[in-house]
């Protein structure tokens, strides 16, 4: 629990930079083979320019580079050895190419020589595949023949998935990983994956367990029925040649199956591990997200819904927790809604997950840093709770004193503001405490919608209930030249208060939840990282902040060069209170959120987490104090109701001493 309410109560801490630990690690070694600039690229570097060169005459293709601080950097590498040339085994092959003049580079046009030349097996190209060297522009054209094979092959037997694997392994070799940095097309990683897939879909199972194993891919399936009592896939592979074996499996569990199978019906189950097309992702700059398990591709009948799947971390921690996800074949990302996490520890996830024709491979990421501290903790739990208390005295001293402090106009809107604020902090405070508890791998989404909702509605209303009482002293000022009924203007600070925050939150949810957008993956709060939903509350709330700040200003100028009667004097004073609440609490609430965007610069800061627990955790002591105990007003009337309570508990004191004889006798 503390570890969900800390996590949530930094509500505008936004993820640290992903880690790059896993990819450095699983690219040793990689191998370099395309040269560095020169020619063309020789002269001044100016920055932002840019300037390509053709690669030398042993390759074809060509490398562009942009010039960064003085510097050539190369953002795009196509040179290749791979083509017809030299792919295949039979050297007789090319010149079937020349007597048709096909284009020799055309991915397609091999495609369908290898259809001609080895159909059985495929295997007549991969001794020229597995001689390549490991370069942008290679990777780029086996990527398109794996694809292109993929497309062509509807009859797939074990023989034929040996070699496509064979062909595979080649470019998901960990010396590869940095070399898909510069491949032109940034989906190809994406590409690879759903062609391995589509092509393993159509892979006939004729025997009880089938295994094909390579370095960087494994593959396994298996014949289920409604009557099988359950199938697993274990895994274990290594991410390079120096790491140790990282572990997965696949569970699919006897009830499943026999709901979902009929007893006599035979279906396949296919599944593919990949140690290092996580990094792969990350290198090609697809995904900012790490990957801290193996990817596992799982290809099972329709009716099957729902599986279970074990990762070992690659990265064991205590303080980085995981994230359950599939990957979305339409939009080439991952995806927090394939998955949902059950069980988790520093060595290993257990993911519960729906594979379908949209989401075939899963995986965990690695979730962002979360700073933790003991101190932190004891902020936020002694924080909070003297924010409550601090709020619901307020609310009782306002119920005592409000006949006698609420007698003039601008007194009474002004209290009406100070309730409102008090009410909606201690509401979302009251929310901030459900919306912990609902946090973590095992949250219940919908109730998380529900709370994200409500913890952003209340606290946008603070903030607008503040500007309402900025509105308040400039109505004040003008009150001279017009005044508005009351009703009006009450009816009109609870639509300032209640119905703008309440259609900026409900146009937050509805612009982002349909695409998963609205709740962050670690915690029931704004979504930062992919749809920025947060800005839907840092805007308004800086926004409210400035313009209190410019009321106070102009109001403090115009109430020292006015003079005014006797008659206004009074309302005058109230301004002048109310303007030195807000330009006190304003601050208060601005220099918060000012901390929370420095913790954005600085996550890693003990201090400034320290500072924002601090300022955010005891705004409601800040608003009964500044808003209420120091009200001279406010303070005159409740000592005028605790005496008259004493008064009135001793009423024996006040009588004369010879009234309870005479009454005695009169009596008599």
């Amino acid at each position: 629990m503390t570890e969900m309410l800390l996590l949530y109560f930094f509500v505008f801490l936004l993820p640290t930079e992903s880690s790059r630990t896993l990819c450095q690690a699983a690219s040793q070694n990689t191998e370099q083979v395309s040269p560095g600039p020169h020619g063309a690229c020789d002269g001044t570097c100016v920055d932002n320019d840019y300037c390509s060169q053709h690669c030398p005459p042993e390759f074809q293709g060509h490398m562009k580079f942009s010039c960064q601080q003085k510097r050539w950097h190369k953002i795009t590498d196509t040179c290749r050895t791979l083509n017809a040339h030299n792919i295949f085994e039979d050297k007789n092959s090319f010149q079937m190419f020349a007597e048709t003049k096909e284009d020799d580079n055309n991915t397609g046009t091999i495609t369908d020589l290898l259809m001609q030349k080895c159909p059985e097996n495929l295997s007549c190209v991969i001794n020229g595949i597995q001689k390549s060297p490991r370069i942008p522009g290679n990777i780029a054209f086996i990527v398109e023949l794996l694809h292109n094979i993929s497309a062509v092959l509807t009859n797939v037997d074990e023989a034929k998935m040996q070699s496509y694997s064979t062909m595979a392994n080649h470019i998901l070799n960990s010396t590869s990983i940095s070399n898909w940095t510069f491949i032109p097309d940034r989906n190809s990683s994406s590409i690879l994956l759903h062609s391995i897939n589509s092509f393993a879909r159509n892979l006939s199972i004729n025997k009880q367990h089938m295994d094909i194993t390579d370095e960087f891919i494994h593959t396994m399936g298996a014949i289920i029925s409604g009557d099988t009592p359950g199938k697993n896939f274990s895994f274990s592979m290594r991410i390079n040649e120096t790491s140790h074996k990282v572990m997965g499996r696949v569970l699919i569990s006897g009830d499943e199956l026999e709901k979902a199978l009929p007893p006599s019906q035979a279906s396949s189950a296919i599944s593919i591990a990949f140690p290092t097309l996580g990094a792969i992702f990350e290198a090609s700059a697809h995904e900012n997200a790490t990957v801290n398990g193996l990817v596992l591709s799982v290809i099972l009948p329709q009716e099957l819904k729902r599986i279970s799947l074990i990762f070992e971390k690659i990265s064991k921690s205590e303080e980085r927790r995981a994230q359950c996800v599939g990957w979305h074949s339409l939009e080439s990302r991952w995806d927090q809604k394939a998955c949902q996490m059950t069980q988790e520890n520093s060595q290993q996830a257990v993911c519960s997950c729906q594979p379908s024709e949209l989401f075939t491979s899963f995986s965990i990421l690695m979730a962002p840093h979360l700073l933790e501290s003991p101190i932190l903790s004891y902020i936020t739990y002694i924080g909070l709770g003297v924010s409550i208390f601090s709020l619901v005295i307020c609310l009782c001293i306002e119920a005592l004193v409000w006949a006698q402090v609420t007698k003039t106009e601008i007194s009474y809107l002004r209290h009406v503001c100070v309730v409102n604020i008090a009410a909606t902090l201690l509401t979302a405070n009251v929310w901030f405490i459900v919306a912990s508890f609902l946090s973590g791998p095992m949250r219940q989404h919908g109730a998380c919608v529900a709370a994200t909702f409500f913890v952003h509605f209340f606290y946008l209303s603070v903030f607008f209930w503040m500007l309402a009482k900025a509105l308040l002293i400039l109505y004040g000022i003008l009150i001279v030249f017009h005044t508005l009924p009351k009703l009006g203007l009450v009816a009109s600070f609870f639509a300032l208060g209640y119905g703008c925050p309440l259609v900026i939150a409900g146009i937050t949810v509805a612009a982002t939840e349909p695409g998963k957008g609205y709740l962050r993956p670690d915690a029931c709060w704004l979504n930062w990282d992919t749809s920025k939903a947060l800005l839907a509350f840092v805007v308004p709330a800086l926004a409210i902040v400035v313009v209190n700040l410019v009321t106070v200003a102009l109001v403090t100028v115009k109430t020292r060069q006015t003079t005014v009667g006797k008659s206004m004097f009074r309302e005058v004073r109230a301004i002048v209170r109310i303007s030195k609440n807000i330009a006190i609490l304003t601050p208060l609430l601005g220099l918060t959120w000012g901390f929370g965007l420095a913790m954005v610069l600085d996550g890693g800061s003990l201090a400034l987490h320290i500072i924002f627990s601090l300022l955010n955790s005891f705004q409601g002591l800040f608003i009964l104090v500044f808003g209420t105990i120091l009200d001279r007003k406010i303070r005159e009337a409740l000592i005028g109701r605790i005496t008259s309570a004493k008064w009135i508990s001793r009423p024996s004191e006040n009588l004369p001493t010879d009234f309870s004889p005479n009454l005695t006798k009169g009596s008599s």
